[in-house]
């Protein structure tokens, strides 16, 4: 069995946190990290803020403050709010500490003297009155794709566009506002073209082939593009120092020195442990795994960058899996931390005391794993009143008060040997039977890292326990036989240990509180594995309530709270993206087996009695057939003879108000528009479309 070396990026000490951020790494890395615990195996998670680069100096800039003093400020917030909130690191650390320096020093000093790094001298903007190289972030101008008059030098946050400094119109220094000039920097590039070229790197490709369908995606379409050379250093004061002769003014680039602080984490938390050589254990022995958690902006760094400086450094284990998910939104808005448009971690926590595992199991069960997913406080409202409440916490509450009720808050008998109860015994095993299916199957979700679809099949294991409740009536069959009704509570607690047990990575806390009611505190492991748990006659804790009702008033508090706050920054609000997120990966093979084709519609009538449909007339090419569309609201049938549209073909036919529809017009939608998708000239019906 390997160790597991997991990690979850490490967040800028520029802010605070958000819920964006808990839903794309740290949730899903904690989940693992306490599914694998459970099940015995060896874990160390480990994280830290990273506390260089331009971001902070930029946020120092506008606080009027010193970097330093930013990072300490954020440092705290950061690491109270993960430990509040329940995020289990085994270690957090901060990239600031001496430690991490030298280790970082010392990882490009043997690069550097292996010859590895490209000695490159470039043009570089200069601000003549800051007196100063520029990064990337302090260089704004006008984005040469959609003509944005504020894109940074590295990407045009308004559509998107990665760019160069030099791409970029009208360029001016975020510091003095001047226009920059072009001066000669020379600098240090890892030849990633080359590392790309190694039958090393080779092997190691071979292995993100079993990845995410993203992170595949992304690591695919980098090689394909062909990398270049990419600088590890850059001309700033606030960062580590490049450790050789003729560096002065420099530091290592923020994406070198950053990933290594997963390294020194790890060396710092075992020098407190007393065993300073304990790290090279998890790092440089291949009986380990590394697990990067990320978000899918990170995954050139984690899947390139990162391997090929570990690679080339040669003491290292590489990657063995990255699960990067997708982003989450806000209330079908992109999170914007300049317009304020965020549910800050630090606060929610602060407005919903004792609620934490609400929130990780609203944010998993719409985890970005796939594609991008929203969240709303009413979904949130929703998912706590009629799933946690009415559900989970519905039935570990019947099971304890009926046990309060009939049994002085003790533990039942079980069925036994008698079978005079074969019924109800039938109807428990077959409830045991289940339950052991999904918890099983929980467990096969989690290790393949679909936490969403791992929690929601947990919630099932309540289901089946209000199910088993309500088909047996416990409170009917008391005053009848009393001894079927000890067989069945007594299998109800046992469903209710098994629930805290799988559930434990989801909600730690709630899971908890359900032993704390069983008297079964920290039994996880034992219970997970093994059915029988409670003990005929053992005392049970008093019934409370799990979760309680949140009521309208606290939902409307906060989306007002929102709005308000974001209307009151002093950010001007940018266009947002409302396109519907990415629906699930498909494979190519199931994109190929559609049949597009050109084809001419010939006549247009309007059905009776359905005001969004049209009756069409289509000329494919491979024949005319009849089309039922949805765009009566949307075009008049007399318009839209004659046009040019793209019909999926081979569709299954399937009748629409009485008419058999043969195909599917396909149509583009653009705020609230729909519009046909047409071939941009004039074609012949038939044309393949692909």
């Amino acid at each position: 069995m390997k160790r597991n070396l997991i990690t979850a990026a490490l967040p800028y000490a520029n802010g605070p946190l958000h819920i964006g951020h808990i839903a794309g790494c740290y949730l899903p890395a904690d989940i693992y990290s306490r599914f694998l615990r459970n099940k015995g195996e060896e874990v160390l998670f480990v994280c830290g803020t990273d506390e260089h680069g331009v971001a902070i100096t930029m946020r120092a800039k506008k606080e009027g403050i010193t970097p330093q003093q930013v990072v300490d400020k954020y440092y705290n917030q950061i690491s109270e709010s993960f430990k509040t909130f329940g995020i289990s690191f085994d270690h957090f650390s901060r990239t600031s500490r001496e430690i991490h320096h030298k280790t970082a020093q010392e990882f490009f000093k043997k690069l550097y003297d292996k010859g590895l790094f490209q000695e490159i001298e470039t043009d570089q903007y200069y601000d003549e009155e800051a007196q100063q190289f520029l990064a990337d972030r302090y260089i704004l101008g006008t984005c040469p794709v959609c003509s944005n008059e504020n894109a940074y030098g590295d990407q045009c946050e308004k559509c998107g566009s990665a760019l160069s400094p030099t791409d970029l119109k009208n360029p001016r220094s975020a510091l003095s506002g001047a226009a920059p000039v072009l001066r000669k920097a020379t600098n240090w590039f890892l030849p990633m073209d080359k590392i790309a070229e190694t039958p090393e790197f080779a092997e190691y490709s071979k292995r993100v082939e079993n990845w995410r369908g993203t992170v595949k995606g992304q690591f695919k379409s980098w090689l394909k593009e062909g990398l270049q050379p990419r600088a590890m250093t850059r001309d700033l004061d606030w960062g580590i120092p490049v450790p050789v002769d003729g560096a002065d003014g420099k530091v290592l680039y923020v994406w070198f020195d950053a990933p290594i602080g997963y390294i020194s984490a790890t060396k710092e938390y075992f020098e407190e442990q007393g065993n300073p050589e304990g790290w090279k254990r998890w790092w440089q022995d291949d009986e380990s795994q590394l697990i990067h958690f990320i978000g899918k902006d990170n995954i050139v760094f984690h899947t390139i960058i990162f391997p090929m400086m570990l690679m080339e450094h040669g003491d290292y284990i590489l990657p063995a899996e990255v699960p990067a998910n997708e982003f989450l939104n806000l209330e079908g808005q992109k999170l914007s931390t300049s317009r304020n448009w965020a549910v800050w971690l630090h606060e929610y926590l602060s407005a919903f005391p004792g609620r934490n595992d609400e929130m990780r199991y609203t944010l998993t069960s719409i985890a970005p794993e796939t594609k991008d997913s929203d969240f709303t406080w009413k979904d949130y409202q929703l998912k706590v009143n009629s799933e946690l409440v009415a559900v989970l916490g519905n039935f570990v509450n019947r099971a304890m008060v009926l046990c309060k009720k009939y049994f002085d808050g003790k533990v039942p008998a079980n069925f036994g040997a008698n079978t005079e109860h074969e019924a109800y015994r039938k109807r428990a095993q077959e409830m045991i039977d289940s339950s052991e299916r999904i918890s099983q199957y929980v467990n096969e979700l989690l290790a393949s890292y679909k936490f969403r679809d791992a929690q929601s099949e947990w919630l099932n294991l309540a289901r089946e326990g209000n199910r088993f409740l309500a088909e047996t009536e416990p409170w009917k069959l008391w005053k009848t036989d009393p001894k079927a009704v000890e067989g069945i509570l007594h299998e109800t607690l046992n469903l209710c240990a098994r629930i805290a047990a799988i559930g434990e990575p989801f909600v730690p806390e709630t899971s908890q509180r359900i032993l704390q009611q069983l008297n079964l505190a920290g039994k996880h492991a034992d219970i997970a594995a093994n059915w029988n748990q409670v003990e005929e006659g053992a005392n049970l804790g008093e019934p409370f309530l799990l979760f309680t009702q949140i009521e309208d008033a606290v939902i409307q508090e906060q989306i007002d709270k929102l709005a308000a706050e974001s209307a009151a920054s002093n950010a001007p609000k940018q266009e947002e993206n409302m396109l519907a997120p990415q629906k699930d990966t498909i494979q190519y093979d199931d994109f190929m087996k559609m049949d597009i084709r050109v084809g001419t519609i010939l006549e247009a009538i309007k059905v009776p009695k359905a005001d969004k449909l049209l009756q069409l007339t289509v000329d494919t090419g491979i024949d005319v057939r009849t089309i039922v569309s949805g765009i009566a609201e949307h075009f008049a049938p007399e318009d839209i003879v004659g046009q040019q549209v793209s019909v999926l073909v081979n569709l299954a036919p399937r009748k629409l108000r009485g008419i058999e529809s043969q195909g599917m017009i396909l149509m583009a939608e653009s705020e609230g528009k729909l519009m046909f998708v047409q071939p941009g000239e004039k074609a012949v019906n038939g044309s393949g479309v692909s």
